[in-house]
């Protein structure tokens, strides 16, 4: 093995290297570890190549041995800028394959760092972290628990959190203070239907709304539910979903959301695990509200439907002994009552909202007053610090779910704002058409609707199939010449600028104009705003659309758990590029070694278990105290993901922790992290990867992509239909090359 002195060497373009190895420093205490493998990509020559290693190796430390992991994903460039060194041998001296030469020296003093915990200075590796503050000092491991890196917290609450703000003690008074502070501002949007078809929005002012909820709070006292009852909402978000949402919130019921897409089974639980006593549901879910007879009716009483009952559903829920309502019927209840609102707390539940999990049963995250209303005061210092504020004109699309937690966010905020909410139809093939009416100035949307944006890559029957201008470079790549040449040199020029520092709205402002103002008017014009959650979103696919949509593409992390938000990036900061960002001002934030999974908090690229500490937690698991006392440790929330601080302070989402298991021979698996990784086949929809302990490989089950599939048997002179393709051998052995190679790309 060559010495750590010898680390000269010339690499071939896009080779891969195997079977190399790392000089151990001299004063390390770890053994020499085995790199089974290193992909090097270099399309050019320069310092911004990206090298991505997976490395596995044997230490030897407290007299035992353990087998662990190291998963990175960085530049060359950002390890030089960062003072850190290494050297890398290889043991075989002769490198094969051709191409450009390009010379890569990485010296040793990053290995000492990297080897030796005790080599770890928290204050230099930590000097350039300039959007996070540290707040408490790192800890070394324990018997009971691994090391943990130093708490941080946003520069933006250096000097403390934000107070709470004025008034608000609980999520009615979000509703009822801005109901008193802009009556008159159009609150809820709906399409309204003209002889057929779909019209214009029609608007429901923020005091005709609190008509309604009264009304509707008025109604559900009637049938004798009070503070403290379980009220679910089963449906596709809409107005009514809103107003009933607020009527709990007046009489200090729980609201507890039903999943739309979970199905019976698991709305049968909720229902019965909440027990929840009334149920308003959109119409067409009533026969599926239905099915959970007769074991959710030990609990459930009354059903409202958003709209109308048939004589037939009326029968089947007499036989059970309960009551059924429509929206009109209902509000007619307690039309000529009153009832006196209940004081509220906030420290009191306001909704329990249950996750799918990974497995199980879903759980329920009990979430208080004081979370909902401690975000609201940390995203107003937030904007407010980044010179962004949220303003009654404002306008937002409601289409993702409002039974999750990034969606409630966005609509309290929305709603504490004075600013508007309109509401998709439902089907995802008219969502082009909502958006061009609505015309939202806020987007917010989960990667894979953003990744069908940039790709074109549809899913037939869901509402990411039909979004506006889909397949932006698939666009570009069908235009002309003289097209393609003006959009790529408008492409380059604004993203170099912005990289120099200039602001997406200065970057180019008259190419904006002439070049990107299609893709501006196909997410309805008015679009200023772009926020993906819920996963991590591709950097180029993120950088791609920071320059073509004239937005401020941002990224978010969050959970049911911590009320979604946690981190999110910030505005016109191109470094936070495949990052969530830093914390949001609301939260502290830590990482916990993972030593199983070779994540070592203390190292001096910190990497372990995202944990989250603040007033936004939620409170519990509903009834399942032992879940709870797993992932809160010392008022640490463990959120399951691993996550990598940047020099920055952002936050960088790499692996999950939750849902790995070892195979056979001991190698541990993140069938999620792999999940993610073949999804991005264009010709597959989806794909489910399972393994067990006691076998030795993975198995997985492949959904192809019906239009991506015919499209290859029309290609290959095959004419048969879409079942058949799916038994024909050939067809098989297609998709399985598909997802043979994006394996081996990101291996």
């Amino acid at each position: 093995m060559a010495t750590a002195n010898s680390c000269d060497w010339s690499l071939k373009d896009d080779q891969l290297l195997r079977n190399l190895s790392i000089a151990r420093p001299p004063h390390s205490s770890v053994h020499t570890p085995s790199l089974q493998h290193l992909i090097l990509q270099a399309p050019t020559f320069n310092l911004t190549t990206t090298v991505e290693a997976e490395w596995w190796w044997r230490e030897k430390r407290f007299a035992s041995e353990r087998k662990m992991r190291f998963g990175g994903n960085e530049s060359v460039k950002n390890w030089i800028e960062r003072g850190k060194e290494c050297v890398v041998v290889s043991r075989k001296r002769k490198l094969r394959g051709k191409g450009k030469k390009m010379k890569i020296k990485l010296l040793s003093h990053f290995l000492n760092n990297f080897f030796n915990r005790n080599s770890y200075n928290t204050d230099r590796a930590m000097a350039q972290k300039r959007f996070i503050i540290e707040v408490e000092k790192a800890k070394e491991a324990t018997e009971d628990r691994p090391s943990r890196g130093p708490a941080y917290r946003s520069i933006f609450a250096k000097d403390g959190f934000p107070a709470p703000i004025q008034g608000l003690d609980s999520c009615w008074d979000v509703f009822r203070l801005s109901v008193e502070k802009y009556p008159n501002n159009p609150m809820l949007g709906t399409r309204e239907i003209v002889d057929g078809k779909h019209g214009k929005y029609k608007w429901q002012t923020y005091k005709e709304v609190y008509d309604i909820v009264i009304k509707v709070g008025n109604s559900i006292r009637s049938c004798g539910y009070g503070e403290g009852v379980k009220c679910g909402i089963y449906g596709a978000n809409s107005a009514e979903w809103i107003m009933s949402m607020e009527a709990c919130n007046a009489h200090g019921l729980l609201c507890v959301p039903l999943y739309d897409t979970l199905g019976s089974r698991a709305i049968e639980f909720i229902i019965s695990h909440a027990e929840v006593s009334i149920a308003f549901a959109e119409e067409k879910k009533i026969p599926e509200l239905l099915k959970t007879f007769p074991n959710a009716t030990k609990y459930l009483m009354t059903i409202v439907s958003f709209g109308k009952v048939t004589p037939e559903q009326k029968q089947e829920v007499g036989k059970f002994g309960l009551a059924i309502y429509s929206w009109t019927e209902f509000l007619q209840l307690g039309e000529s009552q009153s009832f006196d609102l209940p004081t509220k707390q906030r420290s009191d539940i306001c909704t329990i909202m249950y996750t799918s999990g990974t497995t199980g049963d879903p759980k329920g995250v009990l979430i208080s007053n004081e979370s909902i209303i401690t975000l609201l005061a940390g995203v107003k210092r937030l904007l407010e610090s980044v010179n962004e504020k949220l303003v009654e004109k404002d306008v937002y699309l409601s289409y993702l779910p409002l039974a999750h937690s990034f969606d409630r966010v966005i609509e309290e905020t929305f709603i504490w704002h004075g600013a508007s909410i309109g509401f998709w139809r439902g089907d995802g093939k008219l969502l082009i058409e909502d958006l061009g009416e609505l015309k939202p100035t806020i987007f917010c949307a989960v990667p894979r609707v953003l990744d069908r944006v940039y790709s074109g890559k549809k899913e037939e029957g869901n509402y990411d199939s039909q979004l506006p201008y889909a397949g932006l470079t698939q666009n570009i790549s069908s235009g002309g010449f003289l097209k393609k040449t003006l959009f790529n040199f408008a492409y380059s020029y604004k993203l170099n600028n912005m990289k120099k520092g200039h602001k997406h709205a200065a970057a180019s402002p008259l190419l904006d104009k002439v070049v990107f103002d299609k893709v501006k008017q196909g997410l309805g014009g008015h679009v200023r705003v772009i926020l993906s959650g819920a996963a991590p979103l591709s950097m180029h696919v993120e950088s791609y659309l920071r320059v073509v949509t004239c937005s401020h593409v941002l990224q978010g992390y969050g959970l049911t758990e911590t009320f979604a938000g946690t981190f999110v990036s910030l505005p016109d900061e191109l470094d936070m590029l495949g990052t969530v960002g830093p914390p949001v001002p609301n939260v502290d934030a830590c990482l916990e070694s993972v030593p199983e999974m070779g994540y070592d908090a203390l190292a001096s690229t910190p990497r372990g278990e995202i944990c989250v500490k603040g007033d936004t937690l939620f409170s519990g698991y509903y009834k399942r105290e032992d879940l709870t006392k797993e992932v809160l440790v010392d008022g640490w929330f463990h959120t399951g993901d691993i996550g990598e601080w940047q020099p920055n302070g952002s936050m960088k989402i790499i692996d999950r922790k939750k849902n790995i298991f070892k195979l056979s021979q001991g190698e541990y698996v993140a069938v999620e992290n792999l999940e993610n990784i073949f999804s991005q086949v264009p010709s597959i929809e989806s794909i489910w990867v399972y393994g067990n302990s006691f076998e030795a490989f993975l198995v997985a089950v492949v959904t192809p992509s019906k239009q991506a599939l015919e499209h290859w048997a029309e290609e290959n002179g095959i004419s048969t239909d879409f079942n058949s393709l799916c038994e024909d051998s050939r067809a098989k052995s297609y998709i399985l090359e598909e997802l043979s190679k994006i394996g081996k790309e990101k291996k």
